[in-house]
């Protein structure tokens, strides 16, 4: 028997299991646009972040991705890489010369 039942409390993984089963799929961004969340474009991210911030189950998806150590994609309003949460993504390729400083 898991410790946590034991002692009343449920575990997290089937709190939060139940709070995405009772939000309607269609209510979800990342179930309504999915590839936005695991795009390569840093303004695409940015957008799927923006669309994380009125979802009703953000801070649950946020500690289920923590806890599994998600590669990548934006998780409860965070851009995760290598199970951990990155301040911002940046653009393929190259920096252009500008941006280098010398």
């Amino acid at each position: 028997m898991n410790p946590a039942t034991r002692a009343g409390r449920a575990p997290q993984a089937s709190r939060r299991t139940r709070a995405l089963r009772s939000v309607p799929a269609p209510e979800l961004p990342c179930r309504a646009e999915p590839e936005l969340f695991f795009a390569e474009s840093p303004r695409d991210l940015w957008r799927a972040r923006e669309l994380c911030g009125r979802c009703p189950v953000r801070v649950a998806c946020l500690a289920g991705a923590l806890q599994r150590r998600e590669p990548w994609g934006v998780w409860g309003g965070e851009l995760l890489e290598r199970g951990a949460v990155i301040a911002d993504k940046r653009a393929r390729g190259r920096p252009r010369k500008a941006d280098v400083a010398v």
